[in-house]
């Protein structure tokens, strides 16, 4: 239920609600403002009209016989219409009309114009027009009050609004009802969207969301979800890869240990044979744990972890370190190392020197002995770079972007696989993204280079 309601079609119907019930409250109240300036003009219009009627006959004559015509026709016109009243205030009691009381009598000696009068027993003021009419003949001065009932006029003005707010409702609750209809069928594409995106699941990913023809808006979101799906895709392709590849990498070691425990114990050896056999079988431990601490160090990497204990540091000086740590193995291998150019980086020391190590023993492994290898660091505006240099074979360009893909090999049958287990370009490449850097392999002229970016 509450889903129904937090539903974008339910939303929407609720916006359009919204804006119907503005736009009926602000035209709804201009017009019955309008209206009720000109129903409230109403009153005055009609008293001003019939003050110009009998105007010229009150002051026409000034004699009691003049006088008794006036008075019947206030009679007559007060039972033509009962919504009219006549009153005449004088000094002379014949001159007089309509019977005021001392209320009307007090009222009448106000300003002349228009004024209201609330009448005992009336629901409704009455609009009240007093005027001067001067003496004339045998006739006194004489305040002439023409009196109109408002209730006509004000249960108009009730039946307008009881109109417009009744209008209003109902075009308000059409609003809704049309806003919900319109939305559904608006949000049609997006359902049938989500029908088909729900249909996508492991392993079957290389569906995609074909619709036509489709809203820029939808068509847009199904473009960002195919590339997602795409991406999806890819990282699903890598992680079967990557577990196929550490399931390979963990099961060589693992027979060995087994098989050469299994021969060992068929009979009995001696104490140099058993020596031996746990020597060797060290060997494929430290292996292991070699593969399984560089697979929790990636894993690290994935989940988003950056460099954090960063320190202003020389690379030339971190290459130094690095190559006494290597000095063993360099003369083992019967290479040399040339460095050259320094940039002073924010770096986390013990991960850089391992991204050195895995670069350098990956350059002497592919150097011939009495070669040398080439360690460039250069320095601009924004980066820092340490290029490593060997000589040897070019390598093809189809191998070229997946160099730093773990568990990657150019040739799984060189002399070199059983030692390097293909992680450590990959250990590289994600110690520089956990520096904001970027690795990078060139290769021409008889020379390989592997490198890393890294921001200044």
């Amino acid at each position: 239920m509450f889903n129904r309601l937090n539903s974008i079609a339910m939303r929407l119907s609720v916006l359009f609600t919204l804006v119907a019930l503005l736009v009926f409250v602000l035209i709804g109240g201009a017009l019955y403002q309008q209206v009720d300036k000109g129903i409230s003009m109403l009153p005055e219009a009609e008293l001003d009209a019939r003050f110009s009627v009998l105007e010229s006959s009150i002051n026409r004559f000034g004699n009691p016989d003049h006088w008794a015509k006036i008075t019947s026709k206030f009679t007559l016109l007060s039972e033509e219409d009962k919504r009219i009243r006549f009153w005449a205030i004088s000094n002379d009691p014949h001159y007089e009309y309509g019977s005021p009381d001392a209320q009307i009598r007090a009222f009448a000696q106000g300003p002349t114009g228009v004024r209201d009068l609330q009448l005992p027993g009336e629901a409704y003021p009455f609009k009240v027009l007093i005027s001067q009419i001067p003496a004339k003949e045998q006739r006194p001065a004489l305040r002439f009050l023409i009196g109109i009932d408002t209730e006509t006029f004000r249960q108009t003005q009730h039946h307008l609004l009881m109109a417009l707010i009744s209008l209003a409702i109902i075009g308000v609750l059409l609003a809704s009802a049309l806003g919900y209809w319109v939305a559904r069928i608006g949000l049609k594409p997006l359902i049938t969207l989500s029908d088909k995106a729900q249909k996508l699941e492991p392993p079957r990913l290389s569906g995609r969301l074909h619709l036509s023809p489709l809203p820029p808006e939808l068509d847009h979101l199904v473009n960002g979800f195919n590339s997602t799906l795409d991406r999806v895709e890819q990282a699903y392709t890598r992680l079967e890869s990557f577990n196929a590849d550490v399931a390979h990498e963990l099961r060589s070691p693992l027979t060995n240990l087994i098989g050469q425990t299994q021969v060992a114990l068929t009979r009995g050896r001696s104490a140099e044979h058993y020596f031996e056999v746990l020597q060797s079988n060290l060997e494929e431990l430290e292996r292991l744990r070699s593969i399984i601490n560089d697979m929790l160090f990636l894993a690290s990497a994935d989940q988003g972890s950056k460099a954090s204990k960063l320190t202003r540091a020389s690379l030339a000086d971190e290459v130094a370190t690095t190559l006494d740590y290597l000095e063993f193995i360099l003369e083992d291998a019967h290479v040399s190392v040339r460095v050259s150019g320094d940039a002073q980086v924010n770096i986390e020391k013990a991960h850089l020197r391992r991204a050195l190590i895995n670069l350098l023993s990956n350059a002497v492994q592919h150097t011939a002995p009495g070669q040398h290898i080439d360690v460039q660091i250069e320095q601009t505006a924004h980066q820092a770079s340490i290029s490593i240099s060997n000589p040897g074979d070019p390598i093809a360009a189809e191998h070229l972007p997946r160099l730093f893909e773990r568990f990657y090999r150019v040739d799984a049958s060189r002399h070199n696989s059983v030692a390097n287990h293909g992680l450590g370009l990959a250990i590289v490449k994600a110690i520089a993204q956990m520096h904001g850097g970027e690795v990078f392999v060139r290769t021409g002229e008889g020379r390989n280079t592997f490198g890393l970016h890294l921001p200044m």
